[in-house]
């Protein structure tokens, strides 16, 4: 049993090396095959990437010891709404960590500006965020990189280094004119990646009557002792008849946000890399078939001599895989190359507003693609290897 298998093993390496050492005779036909796949794998990496890229925007933001509170049937802070006296009773729950300036909360407000991007000149939203004293303190990762930060009570605002890169007018010293006022951009900040640096900052206190906002916020974003102490902090404002809230951590409330772009990005995807893999999975057909033609009369010539049809199946299939691997191989690294760090904004259609972010190529991502590879290549060589092993092997070596 065991030399059975030895030889059996023996012919596959065989009749595979002898494959493999004549693809240089049809390197036509063998480059169209690989270059199909890397087509396939390049674009599945590159479209999904952008998924990839906006998920982690969305995810490095989102501490677990930071928790956000909105009204009860909001959605989002867009849909939100609390007054004053709602946000003192929120910072006056246990779990909340505290300094000798006070508890460490900013109520905040949220609305939605137009400013050109840089790419195209067209208008587009970007957020515009009120906040209070302890903003930075609660998100613990913004910190400014040029200039300083705006001072409470001024019309001074801070951008975030992914919307300074991604739209005009937003260098430090530069004015820009919103609500009927001017404001002075006095910093840049980043925030870790996340999607805090998507937006602009200034006081909320000078954000509500620039909008008419009177007395009101839209959400309160509180640093907890700990990540333990978020349902302590949540029934105490959830059970508080005083307040009609509901409290989610940051990192949960961000990962709802994404989600729609997200799923949409995965989705198209997937959907285009399958109509260009068709067209793979028919060059790699093509390619094996003119290869069992090709060698005919070897491959009957090894039947004769004793190879098994098991053997002839698996090295056509081997080198079909080869090839698959090779342009895989291939889209794969010319996709790390031009997408990975890529820096783009784009649509929120949850907030309706742009949020900057780079593309993301992941290990886990570029091992799916190569598995599609891999998918492609075994799935293009079977049928023209169950060929190669049907040939009636006298018909086969008359063949001239």
């Amino acid at each position: 049993m065991r030399e059975c298998m030895l030889n059996w093993l023996s012919q596959i390496f065989a009749v595979t090396a002898f494959n493999l050492r004549t693809i240089p005779e049809r390197k036509g036909a063998a480059f169209s095959a690989a270059a199909g796949i890397a087509g396939v794998v390049a674009v599945l990496v590159g479209v999904l990437s952008i998924a990839e890229g906006f998920k982690a925007a969305m995810k490095v933001s989102g501490a677990e010891d930071v928790a956000i509170v909105l009204r009860s049937s909001a959605d989002s802070e867009m849909t939100s709404g609390l007054s004053r006296e709602e946000t003192r009773l929120v910072a006056d729950a246990p779990g909340i960590a505290r300094t000798a300036d006070g508890p460490m909360t900013s109520a905040e407000l949220f609305v939605i500006i137009n400013l050109p991007k840089r790419s195209t000149g067209s208008d587009a939203n970007v957020p515009f965020r009120g906040v209070g004293n302890a903003a930075m303190a609660v998100r613990g990762d913004v910190k400014i990189v040029e200039g300083r930060t705006f001072q409470p009570g001024r019309n001074e605002v801070i951008a975030g280094a992914g919307a300074a890169r991604a739209f005009s007018g937003l260098e430090v010293g530069r004015k820009m004119r919103i609500a009927q006022n001017d404001w002075d951009i006095v910093g840049i900040f980043v925030g870790g990646g996340g999607a805090a640096e998507s937006e602009i900052w200034t006081d909320a206190a000078v954000l509500q009557p620039a909008y008419k906002r009177g007395d009101s916020f839209q959400s309160v974003y509180a640093k907890l002792t700990s990540p333990g102490a978020f349902e302590q902090f949540k029934s105490a404002v959830t059970s508080n008849p005083q307040l009609k809230v509901k409290t989610l951590l940051q990192s949960e409330f961000l990962a709802e946000q994404s989600s729609m772009l997200t799923t949409f990005i995965e989705r198209i995807g997937v959907f285009i890399a399958g109509m260009m893999a068709l067209g793979a999975l028919f060059g790699a057909l093509n390619t094996m078939y003119s290869a069992v033609a090709a060698r005919t009369r070897e491959i009957a010539t090894l039947r004769a001599l004793g190879f098994g049809a098991g053997p002839v199946i698996l090295s056509v299939m081997f080198e079909s895989l080869a090839l698959a691997l090779l342009g895989g191989g291939i889209g794969a690294a010319a996709a790390y190359m031009a997408f990975d760090g890529f820096k783009a904004a784009t649509m929120n259609w949850q907030t309706f507003s742009q949020i900057a972010f780079a593309f993301a190529v992941t290990p886990a991502l570029l091992t799916s693609a190569i598995t599609w590879a891999a998918a492609l290549g075994l799935l293009g060589g079977l049928f023209p290897a169950i060929r190669a092993a049907r040939l009636p092997i006298a018909a086969a070596l008359r063949e001239t």
